[in-house]
């Protein structure tokens, strides 16, 4: 099924339920200045949501067309991520809720006169609270609960960690829907959310009911056409890999998935992509917000195409396929293809009269930092290349990070203040920045080994110092690390230490190295990184150094006793009182436990006693 008839299908789906079929809204928001890109299908919607505009309808469906740069990194390294895509919604204002949007998803997705997808195929999450969604899908859709996970405030809900982190605000709780690929993977592929809720203050009780509620949902256009034309990246779908084949023509290179070249030409065909929208609607390269976006994205494919041995512009030369395939959608881009294509070219010829100065020092200050053992780029050499040779610090960090190297930003801002000048957006964040950022991007994961031993002898890869400025907690990125009194963070290439999650707490521990000693007092996951806080006992601490982890095993055999005695008690309660005792949240500690559970009525003393005999009789079965 292409992508266009996708397209259409879903909008002609939500007419047929009601609703008002609304165009795109504009890549670039009017008089909303949180945001530089539209982001979501819902940004057009804000005033409808929150009852500040006349309600001419109280149902709509949308294809949106959106950027976000938060995962700029992972473009044409992972299958699903872009800058630009297409976002299918549906949304109520006041009027359908949970019922209605949970029937017309599965309708949608599993009917043979739209998607038609194998039912067996799918799978749900909800929010660990959020009953009555959990019983549609169960009752109405007739989904078992093997297929119905319940998830957390940072996984389902809206924003994310909600209820305990915040802001205040409209937000609620949320379903995803699931699709098993061929291989077991499972994908992502529809969120709904429910906004029911006004957050208030801090927890407990903070999430007041909306008198009015809302249904805001979303599913990425590239990744069902993903799904629909049985491809494992977006970059394959048919409104995509005609760009992608384009540039390896452009470039003189085979597209070959796998390599590091056809990485660079996924990116390419992205960014050149989500830079012919923005430029559509006069958003140029420049030095300031959006147009230091575009100027991002355009620089960052000229170095893809630099690296490939492409010495002159090339990026425009591919406009015209960009246009060809989204055409059907947007035929306004043919309108304007040659200034387009003109505005690039000149972006292109302007980095590439400095890029090659500028990528000889960069070379210059890698092999110096080779030779002297350092791990993290200054922020002074950084400012150096942005405003001498034009590369953009995102650019410099990338070019670091493949080389396993940091990147100081804390510094860098420092620098550019005494520039006088800043690059980017000003107050908006475009780009995801800052030292554990830069660690991640050089890292990207640390190996876990505690399932096999509790000491192992690792590198360690970045540190991290957390100093307090007012309010806030400033993150900076050091070499060495001497002052016992600062809280760091260090991340190693591999860990034995079990960093937070699922409710259970860190591991505890030492850090050791030939110059010095680092007492671990909590260990976090960061996205795929280990993260271990804590502080200098003794000496120093460099990174590179190779370094003995050292978990402390008696707290972590108490860890162990207490998940144990979770899955126990889990047991009993379900015995005595049946299975809607299930876990809502919990958390464990070194012999110590925490369960959440729903239970309408007190639990009378009697079976209290049989739940504990119960746990203790399996206890003794262990022993």
């Amino acid at each position: 099924m292409k992508t266009d008839e996708i397209r259409e299908k879903y909008l002609d789906f939500y007419v047929s339920k009601g609703h008002a079929r609304r165009a795109s809204d504009v890549l670039v928001p009017h008089g909303d200045p949180s945001v530089l890109f539209t982001p979501a299908g819902m940004n057009q919607f804000k005033d409808h949501f929150l009852g500040k505009v006349k309600l001419d309808f109280t149902r709509a469906t949308t294809c949106q067309k959106c950027l976000r740069t938060g995962d700029i990194e992972n473009v044409g390294r992972t299958a699903f991520h872009h800058t630009f895509f297409e976002m299918l919604g549906n949304f109520s204002f006041g009027d359908y809720f949970k019922r209605e949007a949970i029937a017309w998803a599965w309708e949608f997705l599993t009917d043979k006169k739209w998607m038609g997808i194998d039912p067996q195929r799918l799978t749900v999450s909800v929010f660990h609270d959020d009953d009555e969604a959990a019983e549609i899908w169960k009752q109405d859709i007739g989904l078992p609960e093997s297929r119905i996970a319940r998830l957390g405030e940072d996984d389902n809900f809206w924003p994310a960690g909600a209820p305990t982190q915040g802001p205040d605000g409209v937000c609620g709780p949320c379903s995803e829907i699931f699709y098993k690929d061929d291989k077991g993977v499972e994908v992502e592929i529809w969120n709904l959310v429910f906004t029911q809720f006004n957050r208030v203050g801090e927890p407990p009780d903070n999430l007041r009911p909306l008198p009015s509620k809302n249904i805001d949902t979303g599913m990425g256009l590239e990744r069902i056409a993903c799904v629909m034309q049985g491809h494992s990246t977006n970059f394959h779908i048919d409104s995509l890999r005609p760009i992608v084949d384009a540039a390896a023509e452009v470039v003189g290179r085979s597209y070959d998935a796998a390599s590091e070249d056809g990485r660079r030409l996924r990116r390419i065909a992205d960014h050149v992509r989500a830079a012919t929208f923005a430029i559509h609607e006069n958003v140029v390269p420049d030095s300031k917000k959006q147009g230091y976006v575009i100027r991002r994205l355009l620089r960052r494919a000229v170095l893809d195409g630099h690296q490939m041995g492409m010495r002159a512009p090339f990026l425009h030369q591919l406009v015209d396929i960009v246009v060809a395939q989204m055409k059907q959608p947007y035929p306004e881009l043919l309108q304007t293809a040659t200034r387009v294509a003109e505005d690039i070219q000149v972006e292109e010829r302007a980095f590439l009269n400095t890029l090659d100065a500028g990528m000889a020092r960069i070379e210059s200050i890698f092999s110096e930092m080779d030779s002297s053992r350092r791990q993290v780029v200054s922020g002074d050499e950084a400012a150096d290349l942005y405003t001498t040779y034009g590369v953009p610090p995102e650019l410099f960090q990338q070019l670091a990070a493949d080389r396993s190297l940091t990147f100081d930003w804390e510094g860098y801002r420092k620098a550019m203040a005494v520039h006088g000048t800043t690059s980017g957006g000003g107050t908006i964040q475009l780009f995801k920045s800052g030292a554990l950022e830069a660690i991640k991007a050089a890292v990207k994961r640390t190996e876990f080994v505690g399932y096999e031993t509790e000491t192992f002898e690792a590198t360690i890869k970045g540190m991290v110092v957390y100093e307090q400025q007012g309010e806030a907690k400033v993150e900076k990125s050091a070499e060495k690390i001497t002052d016992s009194s600062q809280e760091v963070g260090i991340v190693l290439d591999r860990s034995p230490f079990y960093g937070e999650s699922g409710g259970q707490v860190g591991d505890t521990g030492v850090i050791e190295t030939a110059t010095g000693r680092f007492i671990v007092t909590d260990t976090k996951k960061d996205a795929e990184l280990l993260v271990h806080f804590g502080h200098l006992e003794q000496g120093t601490l460099e990174a590179g150094q190779t370094a003995q982890a050292q978990v402390d095993t008696q707290r972590r055999q108490g860890l162990r006793r207490a998940h144990s005695a979770t899955h126990l008690l889990h047991h009993a309660l379900q015995k005595y009182l049946g299975d809607q005792a299930q876990q809502r949240g919990s958390k464990v500690e070194a012999d110590r436990l925490r369960f959440d559970f729903k239970q309408r009525d007190a639990i009378e003393p009697e079976t209290l006693e049989s739940i504990e005999a119960e746990v203790r009789r399996l206890v003794g079965q262990g022993d």
